[in-house]
């Protein structure tokens, strides 16, 4: 079987945002999204929200990592010491306030545990929570949209969108996988296990940006990383004959990553991570411009094999 990345065929099943995935994102946004209230006219009551400076003594020495400004707390949710939201009750806005609490014996910091001690706060803001209602209010404050009608319509128009990017997404990758079986590739151990465990880098990467790590990951899904390295191999194997592919077709095409091409490329970097150009050129190295190149190179090359394909829309 020869190489073969053009005119391969393949099925594009593509998926009409429903009205109840559309209600359902909007019921989901809303829950989200609780409308605060600022309270002029009462003292504080539990539940409220307070917005506060406050600074930490013990005796007259301030200590350390007692001291914040602009800190929100929920009055009776326990979030800190005990003893220290119950003295802010009864409060106004504006009204200084001293706390005086003593440290739990257990508490993390020995310097600090079974201590007394006292805040000096300043309430800035009081605040309640409540649901929004489903009406042009919420449009407008929430969805910045002029009326609810246009807000369910953006909401709709964004949803599609993502399902197409998808499909599209799912379709690429359908023929990829085609052209690496014309492929004659032999795939050796090294190259597996090489391959694998970067596959395992990532799903490191990706855990820990939910705050958790492979250990943790591996008693919740109950396997071992000896397992979880036999799974991912598939995965890796494939990972390998679809960049193959992709070589392969940048070589026969006599593609190439010009300057104004890796420049969108990086723009796009620096607005997914939300930093400047002159940010990302402080990090920016030899391993860093290659795998721009080799986006960029990607892009080229899946859009040649979708341009060229056969397919068939549902």
């Amino acid at each position: 079987m020869s190489f073969t990345y053009k005119g391969l065929q393949a099925t594009y099943s593509r998926h009409v945002v429903t009205e109840e995935e559309v209600n359902r994102n909007m019921e989901r946004l809303r829950q989200q999204n609780p409308r605060i209230a600022k309270i002029t006219d009462r003292p504080t009551q539990n539940g409220d929200e307070v917005v506060l400076d406050y600074a930490g003594f013990c005796g007259d020495e301030q200590f350390a990592g007692g001291t914040a400004q602009d800190q929100t707390l929920v009055l009776g949710s326990g979030m800190f010491i005990p003893g220290f939201e119950e003295q802010l009750l009864d409060k106004v806005c504006g009204e200084a306030v001293t706390v005086k609490v003593t440290f739990p014996t257990q508490y993390h910091s020995q310097d600090l545990a079974g201590k007394e001690a006292r805040f000096e706060c300043k309430i800035k803001e009081i605040r309640v929570k409540t649901e929004y209602e489903l009406d042009d209010t919420f449009a407008q404050e929430v969805g910045q949209c002029e009326s609810l009608s246009q807000m369910y319509q953006k909401m709709r128009e964004s949803l599609q969108a993502y399902t197409d990017e998808r499909g599209e997404m799912d379709l690429q990758d359908t023929l990829l996988r085609q052209a690496a079986q014309t492929l004659e590739l032999t795939v050796s151990e090294k190259m597996l296990e090489d391959a694998t465990a970067e596959q395992l880098q990532n799903l490191k990467a990706q855990l820990a940006q939910q705050g958790l790590t492979l250990e943790m990951y591996c008693q919740f899904m109950g396997t071992t990383e000896e397992k979880l390295l036999e799974e991912l191999k598939p995965a890796a194997e494939n990972a390998i004959r679809c960049r193959a592919v992709i070589d392969e077709v940048v070589a026969l095409e006599g593609l190439e990553a010009d300057q104004e091409e890796i420049g969108k490329a990086l723009a796009v970097i620096c607005r997914h991570n939300n930093i400047t150009m002159e940010q990302l050129k402080e990090s920016y190295d030899a391993a860093l411009e290659q795998m721009v190149i080799n986006s960029v190179l990607t892009g080229k090359v899946m859009k040649l094999i979708r341009d060229n394909a056969v397919i068939t829309e549902e």
